[in-house]
């Protein structure tokens, strides 16, 4: 039989939320949205509309504590995609608000999507993130909840002894008292041991635990308890299935359904229960309510996309209408949940799938028993890997120590000698890896070395240009004195002595003055073109290295390369250090969106804005996450350029949305 494992605390539970909600509304959209009674597309349209206020309000601790409570009922729906973008967002608030709290509590989050989502080494790190820094906060409960979604993951994964041992872990951490967050607490931690021992087919501890568990909720009242009841009477029904008590197993799965009927019902617990009731009556040889039940609950699990539970449903379909003869829909019912097991790559229910078919499909029943032989195979080795079995921790030891003092030396040993291979490993890793950054750190030094080399040979060709133009000034200064200056002092000397006289000679002599007065006008106009001749040369030779620069990136790349450099920009009174890091903050860029960005358009435009210089840099390339934490050296040395000329730098990219770099940086 198939057998369905569901941890009793999958759907999220709100504690410590702010309850001096401002706006009433909003507390009206939080109420439907977990009204189980509403369609899904009911309640996805009042988490939306819940979600439009509070995205729209200021950052703050309240906020905070609303985002949280919209990712909930994203959960509770099933919308994995809102719900994740949500978690990310409440996650980023919290870093920029230094809001210890809620950054491990968005760890935990993450963790259960990536749980839900099969990701077993994204949600085991966010769970660790979480525990450490709720550890670090000694917040007993947070901790207690995280370690007991931590080892309903190792269950998941196959590690029984691992989450047994965070379980005792946790029953040692809380104490008993009549908290109702810490029976919450125990509640699920005696629910996942009896997940735990049902697997470890030690079905005495499993009931034991279960119904542990049960008595808990008699004693609290929580929200939702009879849909929570529903669970355990399904959990203990999945025990009494294994041991083929299937009377008892009914009973207790027909005690969930009536437990459904009193709370809100979730679909997921009422197909669970719907599929596991078949078959415990099938087992019976009660042919009433078949096959439908099986039909109702695949139905059910189709309609919320909950593919990992449909194969061991048409494998109990398979084993059915093998019972009644009908080969035909038995063969389909087993090829169908062996594809899809296959698909989704969910081990043991391809195991199952394949048990199944060998039955009803004898004649190929040698290739698949290969191939169960090969998947089991894996399996035990995949389930070897996840760590040594160990003993059973210390929370019901404590009391007999030194009975098990051999058991205990011999585990230490285990532990001594894996942590000392697992630190070797991490040390050999780690000088692995010291030694490629070592080699690539080198490798941009070297190129920043380069670089630096290249800015040194600009600015002392800027410093020649400059040292041409004082000498220039020099030399034309001196013409105007020498030359200029000497002959309009003698020609105006000359002119005050022939006031004096009016005859032909004197009118003669003054004509030849006024004829020099023009000749040294004109001179004063070929020294006035001369500077300004050698002042655009100069204005412009900056305008001549970007655009070498931008030929060169045309002939070499093929990319199309659109650029635009504003004429009314006074590049004389830019500092030599404002074009050098200008023009090295483009050849970064255009190197990058080479290497990276795969872009089909670059445009580059400098342009004056009041008193500042503004260049802005376009792509239409593959784009990046523009909120990682590391920024690549190319764009970190942009940033300190920027800095350097006392600008602003700001950088926008998305995902297949290109990237778009903004420069501004005061002219004088």
């Amino acid at each position: 039989m198939s057998l369905f494992l569901f941890f009793g605390c999958l759907q999220k539970k709100e504690n410590n939320e702010a309850t001096n909600i401002a706006n009433d509304s909003l507390a009206i959209y939080f109420t439907l949205a977990n009204n189980f009674e509403l369609p899904i597309k009911k309640r996805q349209e009042y988490i939306d509309k819940a979600n439009d206020i509070v995205i729209n309000q200021e950052d703050d601790s309240l906020n905070r504590v609303n985002l949280f409570k919209i990712s909930n009922r994203y959960f509770n729906i099933n919308n994995w995609k809102d719900y994740k973008s949500t978690v990310d967002l409440v996650l980023e608030n919290s870093i920029k608000a230094t809001d210890t709290i809620g950054i491990a509590k968005a760890y935990g989050y993450l963790g259960d999507y990536y749980r839900v989502k099969l990701v077993s080494d994204s949600s085991f790190l966010f769970y660790y993130k979480a525990e450490k820094m709720y550890g670090s906060l000694n917040n007993e409960f947070e901790l207690a909840k995280t370690l007991l979604n931590k080892a309903d993951l190792l269950f998941r994964i196959g590690d029984l002894i691992g989450s047994e041992k965070e379980i005792f872990r946790i029953l040692r951490l809380v104490k008993n008292d009549d908290n109702k967050i810490v029976n919450e607490i125990y509640y699920d931690a005696y629910n996942t041991l009896g997940l735990v021992y049902n697997a470890m087919d030690e079905y005495e501890n499993a009931i034991l635990y279960h119904k542990k568990a049960l008595r808990i909720l008699d004693e609290i009242p929580i929200i939702g308890k009879s849909q929570t009841m529903a669970i355990s009477y399904l959990n203990l029904g999945m025990v009494y299935s294994k041991l083929k008590d299937h009377k008892l197993a009914n009973d207790y799965f027909l005690k969930g359904i009536e437990q459904q009927k009193i709370d809100n019902q979730d679909p997921k617990i009422y197909a669970l229960l719907l599929d596991n009731l078949g078959y415990s009556k099938f087992k019976l040889q009660d042919d009433s309510g078949l096959p439908d039940l099986f039909y109702t609950s695949l139905r059910i699990r189709d309609s919320l996309k909950l593919y990992s539970e449909i194969p061991s449903n048409k494998i109990h379909l398979s084993e059915y209408y093998h019972s009644k003869n009908e080969k035909v829909k038995s063969l389909q019912f087993a090829k169908e949940a062996l594809d899809l097991a296959r698909r989704m790559n969910i081990a043991r229910e391809t195991l199952l799938a394949l048990k199944q078919i060998t039955v009803v499909d004898p004649q190929n029943a040698s290739s698949y028993t290969k191939e169960y032989i090969r998947i089991n195979e894996e399996l035990q080795q995949y389930e070897r890997k996840i760590g040594e079995k160990f003993s059973r921790i210390q929370y019901e030891t404590d009391k007999i120590k030194g009975e098990n003092t051999d058991l205990e030396t011999k585990n230490r040993k285990l532990v001594y000698f894996f942590s000392g291979l697992t630190i070797l490993g991490l040390f050999l890793y780690i000088i692995k890896s010291q030694k490629a950054k070592n080699r690539e750190l080198l490798y941009k030094q070297q190129q920043q070395k380069a670089n630096e080399d290249i800015y040194n040979l600009m600015i002392s060709q800027q410093n020649t240009i400059e040292a041409n133009r004082v000498q220039e000034k020099k030399r034309v200064a001196q013409e105007l004195h020498d030359g200029v200056l000497g002959r309009m002092f003698g020609v105006r000397m000359n002119l005050e002595g022939l006031n004096q006289f009016n005859d032909d000679l004197a009118v003669a002599q003054r004509n030849d003055y006024l004829a020099e007065l023009k000749n040294i006008e004109q001179d004063i106009r070929e020294i006035s073109h001369d500077l300004n001749r050698e002042k655009s040369e100069l204005i412009n030779n900056f305008v001549a290295i970007v655009d070498n620069l931008f030929e060169e990136q045309r002939k070499t790349f093929p990319s199309k390369l659109i650029s635009s450099i504003d004429s009314t920009i006074k590049w004389d009174l830019a500092v030599n250090s404002v074009k050098i890091n200008l023009y090295r903050i483009i050849q970064e860029s255009l190197q990058n969106i080479n290497k990276y960005a795969n872009a089909t358009t670059i445009k580059v435009e400098l342009k004056k804005q009041e008193n500042n210089i503004i260049l802005t840099i376009t792509d239409d390339g593959v784009g990046f996450n523009v909120n990682l934490k590391k920024k690549g050296i190319g764009l970190q040395n942009m940033i300190s350029r920027t800095k350097e000329c006392k600008g602003e730098f700001n950088v926008q990219s998305k995902k297949d949305k290109g990237t778009k770099i903004t420069v501004s940086i005061p002219i004088g």
